[in-house]
């Protein structure tokens, strides 16, 4: 008599840990906005037209230093605010037009895995744009201070994630075209009149006294105060957290797949 045939035990495998998943996501959300031509103008070629452009006309003129020295801190922070608000807004809100966030969430990522992923997306296309942006201010002739660099690369990173945490919000709570319209708008006016590239005192009185409460006058006036000066001002770093942590907690409980 034969014996029977051994039963083959097979095990599921469960998801990759979280930190991979995460990872992963990230590496997936760089690979897809270096590849994206408008990603790469908004990130890249108008940062650095407002760099060339606040170097060769008078707008800095009497702010107590060179003009490139005084533009870079705040084109760097318009590459934050370019990359980690507007170019995740828009592109988180028309993934969910297309079902990308619904298929998403049928996997173990989460909303906080998501939100996390693109955040290091964001820190990984900022380095590029530090890099580069660094290239073409030196040709320009900056010399910021060098004790400047390791507290205006944590802020960097603190504005990043609280530009991200904030056009994550809007493009999980918004529909597509209203995120496309929203975080467009608020990239000219808070480009314009929030104090990231234009010091607040050459701003008009009402913005003044306004603009320190932002993300953008926040972030821009603590490059400059580093890059410039070699000091972090404590009022700016708590302003900067407010925004990532509010925010932030506000897109992981209200964020909608679909």
């Amino acid at each position: 008599m034969t014996s029977p045939l051994p039963v083959l035990e097979t095990k599921h495998a469960g998801p990759a840990p979280l930190f991979r998943r995460i990872l992963l996501q990230g590496r997936y959300e760089t690979i897809t906005m270096i590849r994206n031509g408008e990603q790469l103008i908004l990130a890249i070629i108008l940062p650095l037209l407002a760099l060339v452009g606040l170097t060769v006309t008078p707008l800095l003129d009497g702010l107590g230093s060179s003009r490139v020295d005084i533009a870079v801190p705040g084109i760097l922070a318009l590459c934050a605010m370019s990359t980690a608000f507007t170019g995740q807004g828009i592109a988180t809100g028309f993934d969910r037009r297309y079902g990308v966030l619904r298929f998403l969430s049928t996997t173990p990522l989460g909303r906080t895995g998501l939100i996390v992923g693109k955040i290091l997306a964001v820190l990984a296309v900022l380095v590029l744009q530090v890099l580069i942006v660094s290239v073409v201010a030196a040709l320009l002739g900056w010399h910021p201070r060098p004790e400047g660099w390791l507290p205006g690369l944590c802020l960097l990173i603190l504005g990043a994630a609280a530009f991200t945490a904030l056009g994550l919000l809007v493009a999980g709570t918004v529909r597509p075209e209203a995120t496309l319209a929203i975080t467009n708008l608020l990239w000219i006016l808070l480009g314009a009149l929030g104090g990231i590239v234009v010091p607040a005192e050459r701003l008009p009185a009402l913005a003044q006294n306004i603009v320190h409460f932002l993300p953008s006058g926040s972030l821009g006036q603590s490059l400059r105060d580093a890059f410039l000066h070699g000091t972090v001002s404590l009022p700016y770093v708590v302003v900067l957290l407010l925004w990532t942590i509010i925010p932030g907690a506000a897109a992981v409980r209200w964020f909608k797949w679909n």
